[in-house]
């Protein structure tokens, strides 16, 4: 296969929610590592979000083959990725337990065949909603977990699986259990699917109690939250913490208040990607500031 480099790789078409990071270390090493090394070395990961494996319908009739656009694409980078995370609708939403479990098998299928050693996942409400996260655990394992790389405390949490969409008071203790053992200047990065504070809460696009993360968040200074479900690009702070959005790689839903109901943009045949996009993110060297470059997808 031939090797495409990051640029070419958010131009590809039919693929959306794309983030990549690099320089996240620059501040801290590893626990055993070479400080200056680790200092010194960049590195990137994807995020992809909103796949929704298994809808048909008016608003993407190419919804069979944009996740395998997506694997392919991310196989083809000429960098291969540290990690990748997707951050929830795996699959589309489906009251039948049996085919809930055929699309999520489906969906770990085809993601199976992406060259990255680190995948993870985290759900959304058409994930978990329905049987507070039971069959994503049997598929993806845990729904709420940390992690550490290169110097860069990561955070996922679940605020889908209560289908009254809140994190709980049990997953808010656990949450700052987990902070207590961060510096105040620790880089910290947070995967959510909904946003966490009250974009469009007649939408379902909150957290019941989001503004509870973040207030356990505040006290550190380099916090930045990457999230999924309104599947367009938005970014927004609460005090020094930025929030954004990604693409979906289904179809794209409108800005909120810019029309009466939540429901997907019209497909467009001769634009049929129109919506959906990429986002590079690198954070420089000696800062906490991360630069941020949005690119249309555009049409093969």
């Amino acid at each position: 296969m031939t090797t495409i480099d990051r640029r070419q790789f958010l131009q590809l078409a039919g693929i959306g929610g794309a983030v990549f990071i690099s320089g996240l270390n620059a501040n801290a090493a590893e626990p055993g590592s070479d400080g200056a090394k680790a200092a010194g070395e960049d590195f990137f990961f994807v995020q992809l979000s909103d796949t929704h494996w298994g809808y048909e319908g008016p608003a993407n009739p190419e919804a069979r083959s944009t996740l395998h656009k997506a694997v392919a694409a991310v196989n083809a980078l000429s960098d291969v990725p540290d990690f990748v995370i997707f951050t929830g609708d795996l699959t589309h939403t489906t009251d039948d337990p049996k085919e809930r479990r055929r699309r999520m098998t489906e969906f770990r299928d085809i993601v199976s065949q992406l060259k990255i050693k680190q995948v993870r996942f985290i759900p959304g409400e058409h994930d978990a909603s329905l049987d507070n996260g039971a069959a994503f655990q049997e598929f993806f394992g845990a729904t709420r977990y940390a992690f550490d790389h290169r110097g860069v405390h990561f955070i996922a949490l679940d605020n889908v699986s209560d289908a009254a969409a809140r994190i709980g008071e049990e997953q808010l203790a656990w949450l700052s259990s987990d902070l207590a053992t961060q510096a105040k200047d620790a880089r910290i990065v947070v995967f959510t699917h909904r946003p966490l504070f009250d974009l469009a809460p007649q939408w379902d696009w909150a957290t019941r109690d989001g503004k509870l993360v973040i207030d356990l968040l505040m006290p550190f200074a380099n916090v930045t939250v990457f999230y999924g479900h309104i599947h367009h690009e938005h970014h927004f702070t609460t005090g020094h913490i930025a929030h954004h959005s990604a693409r979906s790689l289904i179809f794209p839903l409108p800005a909120a208040g810019t029309q009466p109901k939540r429901t997907p943009l019209p497909w467009d045949a001769a634009y049929p990607f129109r919506g959906l996009g990429f986002r590079e993110v690198s954070a420089q060297r000696n800062s906490a500031r991360y630069v941020i470059s949005e690119f249309p997808v555009l049409r093969s």
